[in-house]
């Protein structure tokens, strides 16, 4: 039973079609995390759409993202601009939204337009991951703003555009956020069985760049030190670990180097992806990792170096996320969508803001499925289904039912 917002949700229902009009238009905007241009066009989309809703709108600035280039060097590559959008700031209840506005497709992948599949779904590049929630968030917001109760709560929103690399420009942004606020609600996409997730994994990225000694493989093998095989060597170590303590893993994703066959090569770089459960395996981690490099300096004609960190901790809730999660399981059983909760080993910024003391649910976007691929799709019916779910959310938080 929805009551007294009864009116709201069926306006909710009245605005499928512009929900989806706006999925496709968005959608077809590339904004891969690192096309600017892209990512740029696509913000002044966002900028005026959300200028509906009111509120203090300011683009931020956020520092660049580092990576370990082919070469071993330390590289800084500029990033987008985010938005925040802040109304009501010293109202007794405090919301804060959150959705990236980046994609994995960057702007020479094939995957760049939308088209309609015979069953009724979507499919586009960041139809589910995360358009589709960028427009169930803004249609929320937009059904709290009709509603007199909007006047108890204020929000604030951040779109970010690098959360694809693991929001290493804006993570900042999210702590601050976590501080000034009560609650957070995120859009990601649901999981493709409709469930929300409660539990997520840490994460960080790796890199060891292994340096050696070039040499003629014919005529001075011997003098040559191979950074290849010795980063592989590594590799096979560090794959060792997994299976020595339960939900922790690494995965060597990548090891580049080499060149010319009659080359011995002098660099390589292993990269690699660590999953912790507690907060304590990271400490467990860079305990057995670490041996492991200052090994590979101990061998003559070689050095290494690790460079990476963790960018994500475990997000377990607490018994303040536990009453949001169950706020929004009786919202669900009041619109009509089924709300289950399951753990995930991927990571989002809910796992930050939990971090930084904020309860937050961070899968009330679309359902769809394939993220991440070139088979990405959304369900069009999601779209007011979960926008009526967060939006009965926010009017219930704002009518202080916690």
């Amino acid at each position: 039973m929805t009551g007294k917002f009864s009116t709201i949700l069926d306006w909710i229902d009245a605005q499928q079609p512009r929900m989806l009009e706006q999925v496709v238009a968005w959608s077809n905007i590339n904004s891969g995390t690192m096309n600017l241009p892209g990512l740029e066009r696509f913000a002044g989309v966002l900028r005026q759409a959300f200028a509906t809703l009111g509120g203090e709108m300011t683009d931020i600035e956020i520092a660049p993202a580092e990576s370990v280039d082919e070469h071993g060097e330390v590289r800084r590559s500029p990033l987008g601009k985010a938005i925040s959008i802040i109304k009501r700031p010293n109202a007794p209840r405090r919301v804060f939204l959150c959705i990236h506005m980046d994609t994995v497709y960057p702007v020479d992948h094939p995957f760049q337009s939308c088209r309609f599949l015979d069953d009724g779904r979507l499919h586009g590049p960041g139809v589910a991951d995360a358009k589709g929630g960028l427009v169930v968030m803004l249609t929320a917001l937009q059904a709290l703003e009709r509603n007199d109760v909007a006047s108890n709560v204020g929000w604030e929103v951040l779109i970010n555009p690098d959360e694809e690399i693991g929001s290493p420009g804006s993570s900042p942004l999210l702590i601050e956020a976590a501080k000034r606020n009560q609650w957070g609600l995120l859009f990601e996409p649901a999981m493709e069985d409709g469930s929300l997730v409660d539990r997520r994994k840490g994460a960080g990225n790796y890199s060891v760049v292994v340096h050696g000694r070039s040499a003629h493989a014919g005529r001075d093998f011997a003098k040559g030190r191979n950074a290849v095989v010795a980063a592989c060597e590594m590799a096979t170590q560090l794959h060792s670990i997994n299976g020595l303590k339960e939900g922790v893993t690494i995965n060597i994703g990548k090891i580049d180097g080499g060149g010319p066959p009659n080359v011995v090569p002098d660099l390589a770089i292993c990269r690699m992806n660590l999953r912790t459960t507690v907060p304590e395996d990271e400490a467990w981690l860079l305990e057995r990792i670490e041996p492991l490099v200052s090994a590979a300096n101990r061998r003559e004609g070689f050095s290494a170096q690790l460079h990476g960190g963790f960018f994500s901790p475990p997000k377990i809730p607490d018994a303040r996320a536990k009453a949001l999660m169950d706020l929004i399981a009786q919202c669900g059983s009041d619109v009509g969508v089924p709300v289950n909760f399951k753990s995930s080993g991927g990571t989002s910024d809910g796992n930050k803001l939990a971090a930084g003391g904020l309860p937050n649910i961070d899968t009330l976007g679309v359902c769809g499925g394939s993220i991440h691929s070139p088979n990405e799709f959304m369900i069009p019916k999601s779209l007011t289904e979960r926008t009526r779910l967060a939006a009965l959310t926010l009017l219930k938080l704002a009518d202080g039912v916690l």
